[in-house]
């Protein structure tokens, strides 16, 4: 299996060079040449977690030098549940958890797979590889978790100040040692671009030897599928139907992955996009006019995005607008009636949804009854309610339990650079940290 840049066909890499490079040379990013085709049948051994991952990324990993390491690496990254919860009180709705990992959110498993899979590469003795991470709340610090320590690689996490909750901000800024966080003057569109910027620097790229940790790294996703067809597999072997879900969505990472495990045959039914206040994708979906625009800061705050990058790999699996229109359907919801769903969720379920979860919770609310009604939904829970105890708990006049691993990192202290929204603060923060 080879992997294509977006932008042209003919530029392609291993599975190694694509991870360990993370955007393609022309600023494109990886997807796979082709999808394997699956039945559901090829999954009947396949009982946990690691399983449905090794079976489902043994494709893509054929051929390659990583091969012989794939059980490894899933058993590795995978060593934490994605439980699927039924909703008590609503029939037809479930909850798929993400939260259990180290840092509370979904992107404990790609950051780890990541982690596990660059693990296994050769590296250069004396120049460790810089990993750069824009973050716009849960990203940085799942990544940071994942690498630190590690001897090969340094952690670059750039975020945007005053606009992640303060417990996200401890966790992207506690680390030290290899992890180095920068607080960037502006919003999470400037800090991925600083990204971009710098692997577009022939010059930086000579200085350090440069990859990325976003969900523009092919390693990101990839294992982001898994959970998808584990969770769609358990509810058909419970339903025989395939269940329809509820995706936060800011970068469209998570997205990608879903519609991924979807064209690879696994049971998926339609794919409900809940956005923020930020509506450039259910504007475009709606019209066919792309139209990136600075983001809004909303309750939201991981989703506030408003060039999501990953919408170049939708648009490159379904160039006419109308034909990814048809395969998906987003909503745009306010903060207002994410306060309004935390509250009534809690009151009605006994459910402590994050800002984020609650925003596909709203989405769910809001759509047709009869639509509701055809299948099995399943809400995407992608981040711990705890680690936004200052928007949850004067909602709920309760506090929200912590989980333990979320708590020690509470307990470090916290370290960051401030740098302006230049690639020269980017350069200068990255020479003054790890000299050349």
């Amino acid at each position: 299996m080879r992997f294509a840049s977006t932008r042209d066909a003919a530029l392609t890499a291993t599975l190694s060079e694509a991870i360990r490079q993370g955007i393609a040379p022309d600023g494109g990013l990886y997807v796979p040449e082709r999808f394997p085709s699956f039945q559901i049948s090829d999954f009947d051994r396949a009982g946990t977690l690691p399983d449905v991952a090794e079976r489902l990324l043994a494709p893509f990993f054929a051929g390659d030098a990583m091969a012989e390491h794939l059980s490894q690496v899933v058993r590795e990254a995978f060593n934490f549940p994605a439980p699927v919860k039924d909703i008590a009180g609503r029939e037809g709705l479930s909850v798929l958890e993400l939260f259990h990992g180290p840092t509370a959110a979904f992107k404990d498993f790609g950051a780890r797979f990541l982690a596990a899979c660059l693990e296994r590469q050769p590296h250069e003795p004396g120049r460790p590889l810089t990993i750069l991470v824009a973050t716009s709340g849960d990203t940085g610090g799942a990544v940071a978790a994942a690498f630190h320590g590690k001897p090969w690689a340094r952690v670059v996490v750039l975020f945007p100040e005053g606009l992640v909750s303060p417990r996200q901000q401890q966790q992207l800024t506690c680390w030290g040692g290899n992890v180095s966080s920068l607080a960037v003057a502006g919003t999470f569109d400037d800090c991925q671009r600083l990204v971009k910027e710098a692997f577009a620097d022939d010059g930086l790229r000579q200085r350090f030897e440069l990859s990325s940790a976003n969900s523009i790294n092919i390693g990101r996703l990839l294992p982001q599928s898994v959970y998808y067809a584990a969770s769609s597999l358990e509810i058909w072997r419970r339903e025989r139907r395939a269940a329809g879900y509820v995706v936060p969505s800011g970068n469209l990472g998570n997205v990608v992955a879903c519609l991924w495990a979807r064209e690879m045959g696994l049971p998926i039914g339609p794919v409900e996009l809940a956005h923020n206040a930020n509506r450039t994708v259910p504007d475009f979906l709606e019209t066919g006019e792309w139209r990136p625009r600075p983001s809004v800061a909303t309750l939201a705050s991981a989703m506030d995005v408003g060039n999501p990058s990953n919408m170049e790999r939708l648009r490159w699996m379904h160039p006419d607008w109308r034909t990814l229109a048809a395969q998906l359907n987003a909503q745009s919801i306010d903060d207002g009636r994410i306060r309004d769903r935390i509250r009534a969720d809690f009151d009605a379920l006994g459910e402590t949804w994050c800002p984020h979860t609650a925003t596909a919770a709203e989405a769910y609310a809001c759509m047709p009854e009869a639509r509701r009604g055809e299948r099995r939904w399943v809400l995407v829970a992608t981040a711990h309610p705890a680690k936004f105890d200052e928007i949850v708990e004067p909602l709920l006049g309760t506090r929200v339990p912590v989980p333990p691993a979320l708590a020690e990192l509470l307990e470090l202290p916290s370290r960051f650079t401030r740098i302006p929204a230049s690639l020269a603060g980017l350069v200068a923060a990255l020479c003054d940290e790890w000299p050349p």
